[in-house]
């Protein structure tokens, strides 16, 4: 995809802003943002840290086993 369009800067705040046109939008409400050189790549976020992963899905509650009728581990030769 090498479609080039023009898009607005504006200010929001303090902060510089850009309209992303409709044919570039983004999946997600984040992105990520990195400067090349004189270039700003701008990356949707998927990438999730464990924390994020688990703050998301909230405790887990495991439930407790039964194990009283395994035979015992064997001892490593080292």
């Amino acid at each position: 995809m090498n479609e080039i369009k023009t898009a607005s800067l504006f200010r929001n705040g303090r902060n510089q802003a850009v309209r992303i046109p409709v044919e570039f939008e983004m999946p997600g409400t984040e992105v990520t943002i990195r400067k090349e050189g004189d270039k700003l790549v701008i990356e949707p976020k998927v990438h999730k840290t464990l924390g994020e992963i688990l703050a998301f899905y909230g405790p887990v509650d495991f439930p407790d086993i039964d194990d009283s009728d395994l035979l015992p581990l064997d001892e490593p030769d080292l």
